[in-house]
């Protein structure tokens, strides 16, 4: 002990007369402190990254860095009003991640203890969201519904966590394959109704509600099955795939996007570009084929 104090005596020696800089005292507590700090910040991002807070507070953030700019130039009225308006805005940001915050304190005291300290991994960067069998799979089921009219929504997890809708159906977690959602979607069984959640290569949840969009820009012929898949497109970045009950047609949603009667080919280019979680160049991703696709339809 004596030899560790005599090297934290002549670091802080160094420090104070030839840097000019004091170290303070550092014990273990301060470490505990700091390590706690650290786990409770990153689960606090990945909770926000994984639901659709991280969109919301992207928001908050541009108007932080609004007023940053503001103050940096001096802009004396809006500082004024940003700091009338702040006490207004903290109220307000609570309201609006009501959801959110009831959700995640819901889950944070249903947990065990155990549990909360578990999956804190991050996943590796490459790795494939499914592999080419469930790709296969999921192609090979709507395309076989399709041709006896089975209707189906299948709604397929990509970054932002699907849980909030998981909770509305019955849990699963089953390994995917073509004849379990044949099955699943077969008329007039108990979990036709609904839609199922694809989570990897297993299906988490049947019997799902997804949120209905109230765009406009929906055909009226089309009915609730696709208007529940494009309100889940809207909502989160999910890509869902829906068979027509009524004409057997085959239709995917992604990103607020909906292509109508698509082709198995395409629906398969679709599902390879979201396969990756990388980053990729956007002729490389499902961005460029549905743009090239709704301006061909337009």
């Amino acid at each position: 002990m004596d030899f560790i104090t005599r090297i934290k005596d002549a670091m802080d020696s160094w420090t104070g007369d030839y840097l000019g800089l004091y170290v303070p005292d550092i014990t273990l507590i301060d470490v505990i402190e700091v390590i706690i700090l650290a786990f409770f910040f990153y689960r606090l991002l990945a909770w926000c990254k994984n639901t659709r807070a991280w969109t919301l507070l992207k928001g908050v953030l541009i108007i932080v860095v609004f007023f940053v700019i503001a103050a940096i130039l001096q802009m004396s009225t809006i500082l004024w009003l940003g700091e009338k308006l702040l006490s207004v805005a903290l109220i307000a940001v609570v309201i609006v991640f009501q959801p959110e915050l009831r959700k995640a304190l819901d889950g944070l005291g249903s947990r065990s203890l155990s549990s909360l300290f578990r999956n804190i991994g991050i996943a590796k960067s490459g790795d494939k969201r499914f592999t080419d069998k469930t790709l296969n799979d999921m192609v090979k089921a709507a395309y076989e519904m399709g041709a006896v009219k089975t209707g189906a929504l299948i709604v397929i997890e990509n970054k932002v966590k699907l849980n909030e809708y998981e909770r509305t159906g019955i849990r699963l977690d089953s390994v995917l394959s073509s004849q379990l959602l044949i099955n699943i979607f077969e008329k007039n069984t108990p979990l036709h109704d609904g839609a199922v959640v694809v989570e990897g290569d297993r299906i988490v949840a049947a019997t799902c509600y997804l949120p209905i969009s109230d765009s406009r820009n929906v055909s009226k012929d089309l009915g609730t099955r696709h208007r529940a898949a494009l309100g889940v497109s809207e909502a989160t970045d999910a890509t869902t795939i829906i068979v027509s009950e009524e004409t057997g047609k085959v239709s995917v949603t992604h990103e607020g996007k909906l292509i109508h009667d698509i082709s198995k080919e395409d629906l398969i280019k679709i599902l390879k570009d979201i396969q990756l979680p990388e980053e990729v160049d956007e002729e490389k991703t499902g961005k460029a084929f549905f743009k090239r696709r709704v301006s061909h339809e337009k």
